[in-house]
């Protein structure tokens, strides 16, 4: 990649498909996208660690009438006047195999009541206290998570892939717009010189009287006709040019060179389809998918009673001075099972049940559909490839041979053996064989990289296309 010394960037195709992939929008979009998904998974393995937290109260000041109830059952206003510190370390873990929660605390409780009755300084201490709430005979929401979530991060690594892959494709299109542009003003320019020639040595030959003057003014509107084309093809590189440089972000007009080497590789169809089906993001969406829809169904189950269990062991003191609430501690214990049984629910979980079910299948057809609109596209493509390395030799060689049979019938009408008819048509067959040829190179280019965007296969250096993801991140 160079500047000339009209201060024109001249770019490789590899060359701007790199800048592309670094600059472009799309390719910022896409980064965007993965690094949003990238801390959604770092936040749910976040969930899955010990979490440590501490709580208090710093301090809690109170004076004011309340009401107390008698031991006759009379009420009457006492008032209260003390000053209260509490806190705690509390270190919980969420249990995925069972799906309950699993905490270890340790608290002290500070209390200062002054005023008339008043009992001083009181602490209560809680050194340590197991818990552990856990549902039983219900969903593990956990567990399910553990399945969904990898696949849903690895989903947004191959979609940034296939998005990386379809920025390239874009890529490859403005180039190659750029590139048929600039052939056509080529095209157009040298069949205005030609055509200015030939209406000279025309109107030479009117004077001596071995040409028709329909002839004459025949080439004389192919003069006019050439001028108009070669402002309408520079009118459409101009644009095209703006597109390519506004796409890659760049101030400098671009000089695309014609890519004449390209990826010698056939594909087998069973080959492609198999790293599809490993690497696609389509494929991992429908595995997700399936898997998401069993877990409404099972979650729809499994409400049809909710049964929970507390349990929590420890020990607790109190005393006058803070020593004194560590010593000849307690048992601190509360085992409680709470039960929630419908009796009479007018068939709503039933109802909820048959919906997540009749969702599932219909997740299911369509992906059975998804599934085969994808294996019938990667076979067409596939097919199209493969056929496209013979269109790109057929289009090289005709290129070659139109152009050759246009000059040769250049000299031929000058020296007055062929009729400007059968020239215009040499001229149009070269014109659109070398527009052609350009044509099927970019189609196979394209193909190539439809190809990888949907297998993320480099099929070159037979590898996975993978991304340094937090690399990318980071940066």
């Amino acid at each position: 990649m160079g500047r000339a010394e009209t201060d024109t960037l001249c770019l490789t195709l590899d060359e701007c498909i790199a800048m592309a992939r670094r600059q472009s929008v799309e390719a910022a979009v896409a980064l965007g996208e993965l690094r949003s998904a990238y801390w959604q998974w770092r936040s749910y393995k976040a969930d899955l660690l010990p979490e440590v937290s501490l709580q208090g109260t710093l301090p809690s000041w109170n004076k004011r009438y309340s009401s107390y109830q008698q031991a006759d059952g009379s009420l009457s206003f006492v008032r209260n006047n003390y000053l209260g510190l509490d806190g705690a370390v509390n270190i919980k873990q969420e249990l995925w195999p069972t799906g309950g929660t699993l905490s270890v605390e340790s608290s002290l409780d500070y209390l200062h009541q002054s005023g008339s009755g008043g009992s001083g300084n009181q602490f209560m201490s809680l050194p340590v206290a197991v818990t552990l709430s856990q549902p039983l005979f219900g969903v593990n929401h956990l567990k399910w998570n553990r399945r969904i979530e990898p696949l849903r991060y690895r989903e947004a690594i191959a979609h940034f892939l296939t998005e990386t892959e379809q920025v390239a494709m874009q890529a490859i299109s403005h180039y190659f717009n750029l590139l048929l542009a600039g052939e056509q003003v080529n095209i157009a320019r040298q069949n205005l010189q030609t055509a200015e020639k030939l209406y000279e040595v025309a109107q030479a030959k009117r004077r001596m009287g071995t040409i028709s003057e329909n002839d004459v003014l025949q080439l004389r509107l192919d003069v006019l006709t050439a001028r108009s084309a070669l402002t309408n093809s520079e009118s459409t590189r101009q644009a095209r040019q703006f597109a390519l440089r506004s796409f890659l972000d760049v101030e400098t007009d671009i000089e695309p060179l014609v890519p004449e080497d390209v990826p010698q590789v056939r594909l087998d169809y069973d080959n492609v389809l198999s790293h599809a089906l490993q690497n696609n993001a389509l494929a991992t969406t429908m595995r997700r998918r399936q898997m998401e829809a069993d877990y409404a169904v099972a979650s729809a189950r499994a409400n049809r009673q909710s049964i929970n269990l507390y349990a929590q062991l420890g020990y607790t003191g109190t005393g006058d001075k803070l020593n004194r609430a560590y010593r000849d501690l307690l048992s601190n214990e509360v085992v409680q099972v709470g039960i929630t049984v419908p009796l009479l629910d007018w068939g709503k979980r039933k109802g909820q049940r048959r919906v997540a079910e009749s969702n599932r299948d219909i997740i299911q057809g369509q992906l059975r559909q998804q599934a085969q609109d994808f294996r019938q596209n990667i076979f067409v493509l596939t097919e199209q490839f493969n056929n496209q390395a013979e269109q790109l030799r057929i289009a090289c060689e005709a290129d070659t041979i139109a152009r050759r049979r246009y000059y040769t019938n250049v000299e031929t009408f000058k020296i007055g053996s062929i009729s400007t008819l059968e020239l215009s048509s040499a001229q149009t067959a070269k014109d659109q064989a070398h527009i052609g040829r350009i044509q099927q190179l970019y189609n196979y280019w394209y193909y190539y990289y439809q190809l990888r965007s949907i297998a993320l296969w480099d099929f070159e250096r037979g590898c996975e296309l993978t991304a340094d993801v937090e690399r990318l991140i980071e940066h």
